[in-house]
């Protein structure tokens, strides 16, 4: 009886905190607005106070104020109301990046690079995406006019559009390779992922005889946890646990077991894997990974083995709150910081191995690191001046360029980046005056600075000066040197013009190397088999 009444007497000291806390608050908000010189804001002074205590938890535990419910909606169901677009802000205005196909963006001829400069007359100079992103939300129905700038218009465009009932695609595309390897995309985990999942590889069945398949979860940040048990019932049988949550509210936790009939449960199964696969995507790929049902591909994935809830507060109001942690089959948490101890340490263990467990054959794996892949592929790590190109959106302005001055291209799949468009790409850069500086140069400066202080510059300055040198005329190559990596981001930038998200992702898949490994995998049953055995 000694547990059950010191957890009593903790939850009734807890209770009185609690009372005594809002309290005060009270007192001290009502008295503010009474004596401050100034008049105060309440509303939004209270935001900032929840936000603040709020930080001391995790950072998926966030308050939801009623002009972001829109937002969070998106996040559950892949459904919001707007004009389907993605948009990015440039420095002085927010443009249009990358319209969605069939929705009201792109139906009304908005096209990536056009630089959004009112929405329903309100001006969005130097406003946030956030903001502009609120502004072009609203009920499906509804109109929304918007005054554009677009690339070799000298004279602004106006475009009245109606907001649709957008729904982002969980299985944004699909395919089945003439080595007979069925493909599906997984982008989310939102309502009905799992049934879509169910529908491609059935009808991937019917029509071809499929030597394996591959689900790829790369960048894809999670969702409903129903729907990754969903789809990994679709490979293990009925009665099987996939993941159990253990919260302190007695109704966080449970266990998560498959209850229906699998589609397969032989055909030979690769999932691909990276940094940006979270939550959801780690109960499928770790589940898999423990049934030693087929083989994880890629690199480490992202760590997040924590359950969230939206749950209802006054006046329209929602939060996102942590209620617990979720273990897979072997028994590991994924999760990789403990933000219990976050003022300690939040730095990742990606050095040091967690406790081990064993999947059902055998083969050991570990706690706490998200999901190690089976098969570990390198990162692609771009050059420093591939990396600047991109981030400053040289890529994106001369695709913007290009699609202006060219009404078609070849098909997807066709189209590449000859030695004429990389040339004009090049005059492009240096027309606008591209520079950037290395780490090398970094490096240089602060040598120098050292060297000074220490007295040793004199001595060493013509060194210094031919490193200097060299590191220019080597710079001034850094175009060519690195043509591949840029030729790849330029390639896609200007497909998506043209065809949209599929166009870009069809023409990803030649030089995908992890695509390219799961291939080799699946299509060598000796390997296959190997990798799953201890």
């Amino acid at each position: 009886m000694i547990l059950p009444l010191a957890v009593m007497g903790q939850e009734k000291q807890n209770n009185f905190e609690i009372s005594k806390s809002i309290d005060i608050y009270n007192s001290l908000l009502r008295e503010l607005n009474l004596n401050y010189v100034d008049d105060i804001n309440p509303g939004e002074l209270n935001e900032i106070a929840i936000d603040a205590m709020l930080k001391e938890m995790d950072p998926y535990t966030v308050f939801i104020p009623e002009s972001e419910i829109e937002t969070y909606k998106l996040m559950t169901t892949g459904e919001y109301g707007g004009i389907g677009a993605l948009i990015q802000y440039d420095g002085e205005y927010t443009r249009i990046s990358d319209p969605y196909e069939g929705w009201p963006a792109q139906k009304a001829g908005l096209r990536a690079g056009d630089a959004i400069l009112s929405v329903n007359g309100v001006d969005t100079h130097k406003k946030s995406t956030e903001e502009v992103s609120e502004l072009l939300k609203g009920q499906p129905g509804t109109e929304v006019t918007l005054k554009i700038q677009r690339y070799g218009n000298d004279k602004p465009i106006e475009k009245t559009l109606k907001r649709e009932k957008v729904k982002i695609d969980n299985i944004p595309y699909s395919t089945v390779f003439d080595n007979g390897i069925g493909y599906v995309i997984l982008s989310n985990f939102t309502k009905n992922a799992a049934n879509e999942m169910k529908q491609r590889l059935v009808d991937m069945k019917k029509e071809h005889q499929l030597k394996g398949f591959i689900i790829d979860l790369r960048g894809n940040g999670g969702g409903l946890l129903n729907e990754a048990v969903d789809i990994v019932n679709l490979f293990i049988p009925k009665g099987k646990p996939v993941v159990s949550t253990k919260g302190k509210a007695q109704n966080s936790s449970h266990l998560y077991n498959t209850s229906n009939q699998p589609v397969d449960e032989q055909i030979p199964l690769a999932i691909l894997v990276d940094g940006g696969s979270a939550s959801a995507s780690e109960i499928v790929s770790g589940a898999i990974q423990d049934y030693d049902r087929g083989v994880v591909i890629g690199q480490r994935t992202f760590g997040k083995g924590l359950v969230q809830n939206i749950l209802p507060l006054s006046y329209n109001t929602q939060m996102k709150v942590t209620i617990a942690k979720y273990y897979i089959p072997s028994g590991r948490c994924i999760q990789e910081i403990d933000y219990s101890h976050k003022k300690d340490s939040t730095a990742t263990k990606q050095d040091t191995l967690g406790k081990p467990f064993a999947t059902m054959a055998g083969r050991t794996v570990y706690e706490g690191h998200g999901i190690m892949p089976d098969v570990k592929i390198k990162a692609d790590k771009y050059a420093t001046v591939t990396a600047y190109l991109y981030a400053k959106n040289y890529i994106f302005d001369y695709a913007t360029k290009f699609a202006h001055e060219h009404a078609t291209i070849a098909p997807a799949e066709e189209f590449k980046i000859d030695d004429a468009i990389y040339q004009d790409f090049m005059d492009f850069v240096k027309e606008k005056k591209f520079s950037y500086t290395t780490e090398s140069e970094k490096t240089l400066v602060e040598l120098k600075t050292l060297a000074k202080e220490e007295g040793y510059l004199e001595s060493i300055q013509p060194q210094l000066e031919a490193l200097e040198r060299q590191l220019k005329a080597d710079k001034e190559n850094d175009l060519v040197k690195n043509r591949k990596d840029i030729e790849e981001l330029l390639l896609l930038e200007i497909v998506g013009r043209y065809y949209y998200q599929i166009g870009r992702i069809v023409a990803s898949l030649d030089n995908d190397k992890d695509l390219q490994e799961a291939f080799k995998i699946l299509l060598d049953k000796k390997r296959y088999e190997s990798l799953l055995k201890p």
